[in-house]
């Protein structure tokens, strides 16, 4: 996946080279700067995982700041007023209107400032192990060692930060970063961007930031602090502060998880009346526990109701994370609607996943069906209607427990996806007068 290079010219006589990718809401993604390379980073795997999973929900923009990457390198101003001006011209030259913006490390001040003086045009912002006062970033022992050998040795500043990032026990894959790191920018930017980064301080813009805000510190982070983050977050009106677990090395699902369904908020509304609506292809998901009705004569019906209510909620955090859109509950099981064939096969894997994982020590075991047809359903009086909906029901039906069935239009929309699909042949389904072609997701690891 290349990315087309594009450039963006900036109201002081800047290149800046930038990217869209992908389909949906734009988010715009600005990693730490000046440590930025549009082709490179395609190449370097913990950022590419990133990039994929954003795809799957967003249309991801990127850009190299001045003086970084396939920018211009030769500039003169590195000011923070500078650095709005690149932002500006890369929002002004692909003609977002509004978007999401997320500000990593070093580009967090950019982030905050930028939606400090442009309310109107972001739907969300999210602030990721950075901080607004460089001065709290540059007091930290470890930077002001780090920094100290800039001037000395630039291979080794750039081989000493990478393993500050991944730890000093990470030794091919922070060598990997050190070299990165060499063709994003040149020592002698380095050098020029340091004084410029010292005087930024957007600490007396926080009140100002009117978008929903979540503020993400990873634990294992060594800098920026917790403290810095907690101070982030106390300042920005209605902010939230989310700390996970692990560093930089922990997988994108967990660094991304939290970001992607905070930005998706506001949508849910959007996302349900779209599922409602007729004339669009939509992807039908009908689960069941199966043998249910055995499970409440044996088990008794306050017992068995229990059993539910916890299968009800690991299915409903399932359609919350993917997207789907919740039509309606049957006591043992749900009808659900996706405007996407993959989140919709993604939202099946992770209720099977989630089921599969509470089994292992439950004294119980929940047993799950999930059948899954795409078409254009009828929508009337809050529900769907229709023959899409109804082979979707019939090959829930045919399933096991603990069993994903598709139909041939489900793995068509998908082709490409690389969803592994087993072929099980055409089967004859009550009330389809024509014999139906079913395909069996596998899930299970390995």
């Amino acid at each position: 996946m290349e990315p087309r290079i594009q450039y963006a010219q900036t109201k002081d006589g800047v290149s800046i080279a930038c990217y869209t990718l992908g389909e949906g809401k734009p988010l715009v993604y600005m990693t730490s700067w000046p440590y930025q390379h549009l082709q490179l980073e395609w190449q370097y795997p913990p950022l590419t995982r990133n990039y994929e999973l954003i795809l799957e929900r967003r249309r991801l923009i990127r850009f190299d700041g001045r003086g970084s990457g396939l920018s211009e390198r030769s500039v003169g101003d590195l000011s923070l007023e500078a650095r709005l001006l690149d932002l500006e011209s890369v929002v002004e030259r692909l003609g977002l209107e509004t978007f999401d913006l997320l500000g990593h490390s070093s580009s967090g001040p950019l982030a905050i400032a930028y939606a400090a003086r442009n309310p109107d045009r972001l739907s969300h912002l999210v602030l990721w192990n950075t901080f607004a006062s460089a001065a709290d970033f540059f007091a930290i022992p470890q930077i002001r060692a780090l920094t100290g050998l800039i001037d000395t040795d630039w291979e080794m500043f750039t081989e000493t930060m990478a393993h500050v990032v991944f730890g000093w026990s990470e030794g091919e894959e922070a060598r990997r970063f050190a070299a990165y790191i060499r063709e994003c920018t040149s020592q002698e930017n380095v050098r020029a961007t340091i004084p410029a980064q010292r005087e930024v301080d957007v600490t007396e813009l926080l009140p100002q930031v009117n978008s929903p805000t979540l503020v993400v510190q990873h634990r294992g982070v060594a800098f920026p602090t917790a403290d810095i983050a907690r101070g982030l977050a106390s300042r920005i009106p209605n902010a939230r502060m989310v700390v996970l677990e692990g560093d930089y090395r922990s997988p994108a699902q967990i660094q991304l998880g939290t970001i992607l369904e905070f930005l998706s908020e506001g949508e849910k509304a959007e996302i349900a009346s779209e599922a409602l609506s007729a004339d669009i292809v939509h992807t039908i998901l009908f689960s069941d526990v199966e043998g249910s009705t055995a499970l409440t004569d044996r088990l008794g019906d306050a017992k068995a109701r229990e059993l539910l209510r916890e299968h009800e909620g690991i299915v409903r955090e399932a359609l919350k994370s993917h997207g789907g859109s919740e039509v309606k509950t049957m006591g043992d099981g749900f009808m659900a609607s996706f405007s996407s064939a993959t989140k919709a096969l993604e939202c099946a894997i992770a209720i099977q996943s989630a089921f599969a994982e509470r089994n292992e020590s439950a004294e119980e075991p929940i047993k799950v069906r999930i059948g899954l047809n795409a078409g254009e359903p009828i929508a009337e009086d809050d529900d769907l209607y229709g023959t899409a909906v109804n082979l979707a029901a019939r090959i829930a039906a045919k399933a096991e427990g603990g069993e994903i069935l598709a139909s041939e239009a489900v793995r068509q929309i998908v082709a490409g996806k690389k969803f592994p699909f087993s072929d099980l042949g055409e089967t004859a389904l009550r009330g389809f007068e024509d014999r139906v072609h079913i395909y069996q997701v596998s899930w299970r690891e390995g």
